[in-house]
């Protein structure tokens, strides 16, 4: 039974702060609620704030609740000490020269290039490989904000076009153009409604592989779900209209393609997905037989195939296919047989290591495993004979990199918590590095200690986590403790010149490496998700627990950070334990678990957290949606929660119903804020001076529950 009361006159007041004996009490901006309950499974669940899911930019009463609940939280914001003097380190912080990872076509070295406080990074190219940038395309000049950024981008295979992606305030959907890199100018070639697309220049550069949704209906361009999405071959110089449609799969209207061409240009290769779980089924389409037709070789969306490269029609896979934490097999398309021989290459490591990628490079097969959450990269012959480890510049992670199968040299991303993010060339014939690219940065590195250690969770489990501070912090200090725990994703060791802003001041940083992620395998991930995703909480606050045993942290010292599936973590883990906790920032967070699935890419989600309406995974999620599970009669960290207008992966009314709700409670007298940035999505794309300004606040916010200190620094 659905029960719908008409929507009440909205009202709202001004932000005032009374003064008690324990904290500020805030009066909030009013949060009218509705007579919404939904029955499901026989139990009757409230929702008096759906109407918060409405889009802000079409929606009046959304609109005045947001620009009432901004009007409030920057006031006060306005009050916290340190906040400008964060402001002004930030800026110094994030002034330095970064790059990312050249790409090498058709003799040209493509890459961007930030030069500090710009806000958004610059794609250069050299016609050598030490000769001068020139820019090829500048995000800063597309709009006044700086909000709009420089997506994807893709050379042609003789370096002569640039296919790349536009984004604009943060949203998901792409719009597609193509530069003459000669002459700089921009073709007339427009495609729109690309999203979560791979894109592959044809060989010859005639055009290229890309995959697009149907064109939502008037009014729900940021809502409404993406279903439907097909593979299309635009040739240059036409309209989109003209595209030719490659595959789709309209009796599941559910799955996703993205396409991707072997790098002789001869075998396109299609990998379809339903969810988030890496179960993939792969098409191939011979482009060189007189009628190109699609032909799938794995079914059943069972397994990961990720293409590594090929020899020929022998391809070469990383699959979790009989080996959890993966290996690496071929497979030869010539082959006609009902099921196509599949032949390992590289097994599956004995010890624990996980493969997290490999490419072909040289004629070399080089592959990116994790050791207790730390890169380590081997070398291969293609017959899997092993040739050793890859030297890398220290403890940390791999995070980026390019090359062909044909060329020995090849270009990669290194990083660790204190170590700024370096560019090295590698030469796959000498297996040798050198410095390309290296940031001089406005701190001193060595000033700081990176440790990992392990912590017992509540059932016993030994859960890593890294601890990044000062080397002469000494006993507990304010501590910031961050995980994500789902969707398979590895939280390796990362630079952040934000994070430095904390470190510097004292303050501590621990980040762990909590199940639901990819740090040990599949086993690591599924111990985290579905009707397991209980331990991923119980992981995470036995973190907080163990940082206060050993000493890292004070009774009254920790705060917690996490964003998107990290988001929902941290509004769980406030509702399981809130006296743990002094502080908390969950970012764009999921925290309605029975109504993820209605928007954007929410369906996507089913895989880690199930479905809603089917009654055991509803009653998992009901149990521990941050939306519906806050508990009043009892105090509540401080919470300053975080989203943007434009984020269509996590809609923002998911944290509008959250903070609402955490207004109406009975929670103490700690603020419970909402920072809505304009002109922002989920974080890619998001200009310097906005993550300035958002950082600045997080910090000042957080510290000043934690009892950290800010001083200016010399």
């Amino acid at each position: 039974m659905r029960i719908v009361m008409p929507l009440i006159a909205l009202v709202l007041s001004a932000p005032v702060i009374a003064q008690t004996s324990k904290a500020p009490t805030m009066t909030y901006p009013a949060s009218p609620r509705v007579d919404q309950v939904d029955e499901q499974f026989g139990v009757k669940v409230a929702d008096p704030y759906r109407w918060l899911e409405n889009d802000v930019r079409t929606d009046a009463k959304v609109k005045a609740w947001v620009d009432a609940q901004t009007a409030a939280t920057n006031a006060y914001l306005a009050t916290l000490p340190g906040r400008d003097i964060l402001a002004e380190r930030l800026k110094t912080l994030l002034d330095y020269e970064r790059f990312g990872v050249p790409v090498k076509k058709g003799g040209h070295y493509f890459y961007t290039r930030n030069a500090g406080l710009q806000n958004q990074a610059v794609l250069y190219v050299r016609d050598s490989l030490t000769g001068a940038g020139r820019v090829l395309l500048d995000p800063n000049t597309w709009s006044k904000d700086g909000a709009t950024a420089l997506s994807e981008w893709v050379p042609s295979e003789d370096g002569g076009k640039l296919l790349y992606g536009v984004q604009d305030g943060g949203t998901d959907w792409r719009t597609l153009k193509i530069l003459d890199v000669a002459s700089g100018s921009v073709l007339p070639d427009t495609v729109e409604w690309v999203k979560f697309s791979g894109l592959a220049w044809a060989k010859d550069g005639s055009g290229f592989y890309y995959s697009r949704f149907p064109a939502p209906p008037s009014g729900e361009k940021f809502q409404a779900l993406n279903e439907n999405q097909k593979v299309y071959f635009h040739a240059l110089g036409t309209s989109q209209e003209r595209d030719r449609l490659i595959y789709e799969t309209p009796d599941h209207p559910k799955r996703g393609h993205g396409a991707q061409l072997t790098e002789d240009g001869k075998w396109l290769v299609i990998t379809t997905t339903e969810g988030t779980d890496n179960r993939y089924e792969i098409t191939v389409i011979d482009l060189t037989a007189a009628k190109p037709v699609p032909r799938t070789i794995f079914k059943g969306l069972e397994n990961e195939w990720t293409l590594v490269g090929n020899d020929g029609p022998n391809l070469y896979w990383a699959t979790n296919k009989d080996a959890p934490r993966l290996r690496i097999v071929s497979t030869n398309l010539f082959a006609r047989s009902a099921e196509v021989p599949i032949h390992e290459v590289v097994p599956e490591d004995k010890n624990g290591a996980v493969l997290e990628s490999a490419s072909i490079l040289g004629g070399k097969i080089v592959a990116d495993y994790l050791v207790d959450v730390k890169s380590e990269v081997r070398r291969y012959g293609l017959d899997g004979t092993p040739e050793g480890k890859v030297a890398l510049p220290g403890i940390g992670a791999v995070v980026g990199g390019s090359g062909t199968q044909a060329d020995s040299e090849a270009f990669y991303a290194f990083t660790s918590f204190a170590t700024p993010t370096t560019i090295y060339r590698y030469d796959v014939k000498t297996d040798t590095s050198t410095v390309w690219a290296q940031p001089k940065v406005a701190f001193d590195p060595t000033a700081y200690a990176v440790e990992q250690r392990f912590y017992a969770s509540k059932d016993g489990t030994r859960v890593p986590m890294f601890i990044v501070r000062r080397k002469d912090v000494r006993g507990p200090a304010p501590t910031l403790l961050y995980a994500y725990g789902g969707f398979n994703i590895s939280v390796t060791p990362a630079f952040s010149a934000t994070r430095i802003a904390w470190l510097e001041q004292g303050g501590v940083l621990a980040v762990a490496n909590i199940r639901g992620g990819g740090e040990y395998g599949k086993a690591w991930h599924d111990g985290g998700r579905l009707a397991n995703k209980q331990n991923v909480f119980d992981d995470f606050i036995a973190a907080g627990e163990d940082l206060k045993a050993q000493g890292i942290t004070s009774k009254d010292g920790l705060a917690i950070q996490g964003g998107s599936n990290g988001g929902l973590l941290v509004g769980a883990v406030t509702n399981q334990r809130p006296d743990l906790f002094a502080a908390a920032l969950p970012a764009v967070g999921v925290m309605d678990m029975l109504r993820f699935d209605r928007f954007t890419a929410g369906r996507y989600w089913v895989d880690d957290y199930g479905y809603p309406a089917k009654e055991a995974d509803f009653r998992t999620l009901y149990a521990y949606s941050p939306y519906h599970n806050i508990k009043g009669g009892r105090d509540y960290p401080a919470i300053l929660a975080e989203t943007a207008d434009t984020d269509d992966r996590v809609v923002p009314g998911h944290s509008f119903k959250y903070v609402a709700a955490l207004q109406a409670a009975d929670i103490g007298p700690k603020p419970h804020l909402i920072r809505i940035e304009t002109r922002a999505g989920h974080g890619s794309g998001k200009p310097t001076d906005k993550v300035i300004a958002e950082t600045a606040d997080a910090w000042a916010f957080a510290a000043k529950w934690t009892g950290l200190a800010i001083r200016p620094v010399n």
